[in-house]
């Protein structure tokens, strides 16, 4: 767990949220996937430049992104919400680009099978968010 030192020097131990989204777990796993796929995509065809590679490096960079807005809108809880829900629907797309990656075989089995657990992953991360906005939106 993430832990932050309280604004307030009246407060001395720390409260265990996070300061920035760079430090959310989910966020870290998504960018790492994101960059992973973006790794993996530049062996692929030039025919799929402006097809399935620009949709699943779009929809994989969107997840960071999503989870970045949904961060600084924490404030308001159903906007926290709906930002994270959009970050897991780009999840989501992205498992689909996935699967014709590997349908397609541009991807080997064992590459699939990360970024999709990776991703399924992130989907459950940003579900139990959205389920506790109360949890994320403190302090305010």
């Amino acid at each position: 767990m993430v832990t932050k030192k309280t604004k307030s020097m009246k407060h001395s131990r720390n409260t265990n949220f996070v300061q920035n989204y760079t430090e959310l777990t989910v966020y870290k796993l998504a960018f790492e996937s994101a960059m992973c796929i973006y790794e993996l995509s530049k062996k692929w065809p030039m025919k799929e430049k402006y097809s399935l590679t620009d949709q699943i490096l779009r929809s994989s960079r969107s997840v960071c992104g999503n989870i970045a807005e949904a961060w600084r809108k924490r404030r308001y809880p159903s906007h926290f919400v709906s930002k994270l829900s959009d970050a897991d629907t780009e999840s989501a797309e992205t498992e689909v680009w996935l699967d014709f990656a590997l349908k397609c075989k541009y991807l080997a089995e064992d590459e699939y099978t990360k970024l999709h657990d990776d991703y399924d992953h992130i989907c459950r991360m940003l579900t139990k968010m959205m389920a506790n906005p109360e949890n994320w939106c403190k302090n305010f």
